[in-house]
């Protein structure tokens, strides 16, 4: 009986990630009141994450950094808006040169209003096929606030309300259309930290959301099913959007804005684990290390661990 020969595993990439990924950095902390997180693409390129990428067998591109404007002029009611607004445009062509290419954008912050740019650029590409998107915006924090809704005024708290179709005019209609994204294949994973009002805009959009209080109960396996399951049906791709306050500052201390109580190390692995066993992921970010903050660049080297293990890395 003719017996069919066996691939070598030894000789197989480790990785089963398939397509090439881009990686975009993107040194911008004007979102934020608190400056370090634009250091964030140095430090997990000093983390390793080139030379990872390549030793799990996964076939990657470095394209540098979106360039910052020569120079940025805060206004006291809008922030960096023009800022915040030029690097957006510039992003969002370079996460759909991306995609068109057939690549994996992994995109790499700086603070969390880089979002606005990644999400526009990844739902264009969706939209010139007549194809829809869902999300994964894993968070301590909502980030669906508008000028009219947030205590601090800082627009890294508003990227899944612009998204959604709601705030700045400006920033909504970048890239001419609008919304970017639909609240019904919206899940937040991680939630703790939630502003009164931004609740209400929460609720008003109808969004999932899984609370630490949710992952206490039903443990982090049951929580990702169900948020995969969200930000899948009837999808033809997923962005993830992982933000590393989302994580215990115990074990990511090195972030902008940190809230006691998130996530563990092996349920932030988990996390991107069964991301990518769903096979759903088609655009990456990860945002928010701030090296200023870091010890021993720990929150970083974390970062680059979890890019990993959404790219499939294996722990056997």
């Amino acid at each position: 009986m003719a017996v069919e020969p066996v691939e070598d595993e030894r000789a197989m990439p480790r990785s089963r990630n398939r397509k090439t990924v881009d990686v975009i950095g993107v040194p911008m902390d004007y979102g934020a009141n608190r400056r370090g997180v634009g250091m964030g693409p140095t430090a997990f390129r000093l983390a390793g994450l080139e030379e990872k990428l390549a030793a799990e067998g996964i076939a990657a591109r470095d394209l540098g950094d979106v360039p910052l404007p020569a120079s940025a002029a805060r206004s006291r009611s809008r922030g960096f808006l023009r800022e915040i607004l030029s690097i957006s445009v510039e992003l969002a062509e370079r996460v759909h040169a991306s995609l068109r290419r057939g690549n994996l954008p992994v995109v790499i912050g700086g603070d969390h209003s880089i979002a606005i740019g990644t999400l526009a650029g990844a739902s264009r590409f969706f939209r010139e096929r007549k194809k829809r998107m869902g999300v994964i915006w894993v968070d301590a924090h909502g980030d669906m606030n508008t000028p009219e809704t947030s205590p601090s005024g800082n627009i890294h708290g508003m990227p899944l309300a612009v998204s959604l179709g709601d705030g700045i005019r400006d920033l909504v209609r970048l890239g001419g259309f609008h919304p970017k994204i639909e609240a019904a294949r919206t899940a937040l994973v991680g939630i703790r930290n939630l502003d009164e009002d931004e609740r209400k805009n929460i609720a008003r959009f109808g969004i999932n959301v899984y609370t630490m209080k949710d992952i206490d109960r039903r443990g982090i396996a049951n929580v990702m099913d169900e948020a995969v399951h969200v930000a899948s049906n009837g999808a033809d791709g997923v962005h993830v959007s992982f933000d590393m306050d989302a994580v215990d500052p115990s074990t990511a201390p090195g972030v902008g804005t940190s809230v006691p109580g998130g996530l563990s190390y092996r349920e932030s692995h988990l996390v991107m684990e069964l991301i990518h066993d769903a096979g759903v992921m088609t655009s990456l970010e990860v945002v928010e290390a701030n090296p200023f903050l870091d010890v021993e660049n720990r929150t970083a080297r974390l970062g680059v661990e979890l890019v990993l293990s959404a790219l499939g890395k294996s722990i056997y």
